[in-house]
Order: C-alpha cells, then sequence, then structure tokens
C-alpha cells in the first residue's frame, strides 16, 4: 500500500506552492521565474498525489 508514499506527495506539492507563491510576490522581476515555476510543480504534485492515493492503480490499467 503506497497511500503515505502518495500523501506525502500532497504535501510536498503544498510546501511547494506555499513557498512558490510568497517568493514569486518578494523576489524581484527577473528572479521571481524560479517560484513561479515551483508554484507550477507543486501544482501537478498535488493533482497526480491526490489521484494515486486515491486510485492507486490508475497509470497502471
Amino acid at each position: 500500500m503506497k497511500a503515505p508514499q502518495y500523501l506525502l506527495m500532497v504535501l510536498a506539492g503544498l510546501v511547494c506552492c506555499g513557498w512558490g507563491l510568497l517568493a514569486a510576490h518578494r523576489w524581484p522581476s527577473p528572479r521571481n521565474l524560479l517560484p513561479s515555476l515551483v508554484t507550477v510543480l507543486g501544482v501537478l504534485l498535488i493533482m497526480i498525489g491526490a489521484l494515486l492515493t486515491f486510485l492507486p492503480r490508475f497509470f497502471l490499467e
């Protein structure tokens, strides 16, 4: 059972979104690209982690 592993993906995604949103608003213009990309990565981690938590064999079938 890999549900705790997938819940860690959701938690990591939340952390990435939290840090990325705060840093993207505080950093100056050329440097705020990195936190913006981390925020997008966080959203993807949340979505994939939630999907695999509830449907663990989604990509196997």
